[in-house]
């Protein structure tokens, strides 16, 4: 008897200090660099935050240079990340696809295991309900093959007044049937610098071309009816390119729109590039109502689309998000 009670003390104590813990609240967490915050790494924050909470919790980030390769795991929901200045709040990290892993030794044939792409992230968003905002995401690694910046896998993600820098592979949308919503956000790149199988509504954004390459790569799978939509977005270019294509499609049924956008001369009159010969086949690339030297349809390829009128009027955030329910950022 004295055993079972002194164990119902003890479940009792640690019930209490759960309660008591002075992060599981809907209050603001602050991360400062020069320690003035409540924590010094962004990392440290999300740490505490507990498990698909049902409120709204932020993280604001105070100016400064993060160092910090994260994750923000699948059972973290209605987080927001926001920092306090857009230009000078930086995550940044510096993995690129051709680093040799540490886990791997060397074979009897001399060869070496890389990392590859998708572990080159600086953040990666595998929650769903999650926010950023006012923030900069890096990969600073030199152009020694593809490295990403952000790479989602949650539902329901929101990037309000973002940037995300980097070269081949710089936004990295990894899960089909997730939605993302970018907002007034500033995106370059050299290669395929917005890539994957998610579907993605980017409003008034800018959009910086590093080289001469390819936007998008798009892979949306067959049954998802929306993939990546440009609306009212800038696509603007270094000083010395010249040659950029919309996008090639990376897997068969690969969806892209660029629609209300300023496209420059640089655009190719072509517009698209078909990479796989199959993959034209079903490659669904669609155009409506853009501007700017680089908008002509007369040259572009024939099997790319330009929708009417009426077609576009039915594109909406709301008919494109609704995918499993009437989320609409």
């Amino acid at each position: 008897m004295k055993k079972i009670i002194c164990t119902i003390c003890a479940l009792i104590a640690i019930v209490s200090v759960q309660a008591q813990n002075k992060y599981d609240n809907p209050d603001t967490l602050v991360v400062s660099r020069d320690g003035t915050g409540q924590f010094r790494n962004i990392s440290d924050a999300i740490e505490v935050c507990r498990a698909f909470m049902e409120y709204h919790k932020v993280i604001f980030v105070k100016k400064g240079i993060y160092k910090e390769k994260l994750v923000v795991p699948q059972f973290l929901t209605n987080i927001e990340i926001c920092g306090e200045d857009r230009d000078n709040t930086i995550i940044t990290w510096d993995d690129h696809a051709n680093i040799l892993a540490d886990i791997t030794p060397l074979t009897a044939q001399g060869d070496v295991k890389k990392i590859g792409t998708f572990r080159t992230f600086t953040l990666k968003i595998e929650g769903s309900h999650i926010t950023l905002k006012n923030i900069t995401i890096e990969n600073n690694a030199a152009r020694l093959g593809q490295a990403v910046a952000l790479h989602t896998e949650g539902d329901c993600l929101t990037f309000i007044n973002c940037r995300f820098l980097g070269h081949q592979d710089t936004v990295y949308t990894g899960n089909a049937k997730t939605r993302l919503f970018f907002n007034n956000c500033y995106i370059e790149g050299t290669t395929d610098f917005i890539f994957g199988p998610s579907t993605a509504w980017f409003e008034n954004c800018d959009i910086f071309c590093k080289a001469n390459s390819y936007i998008t790569a798009a892979s949306t799978p067959q049954d998802v009816p929306y993939g990546y939509i440009f609306n009212k977005c800038r696509i603007t270019t270094d000083a010395n390119v010249n040659k950029v294509y919309l996008g090639r499609p990376w897997r068969d049924y690969g969806y892209t729109l660029f629609m209300n956008c300023e496209l420059p001369r640089q655009i190719l009159p072509e517009g698209w590039h078909q990479w796989r010969p199959e993959a034209v086949k079903t490659a669904r690339y669609l155009e409506y109502n853009n501007r700017g030297d680089g908008a002509a349809t007369d040259k572009r390829v024939s099997w790319s689309r330009q929708l009417t009128k009426k077609e576009a009027q039915m594109i909406t955030r709301e008919a494109v998000f609704a995918i499993h329910d009437t989320w609409n950022p």
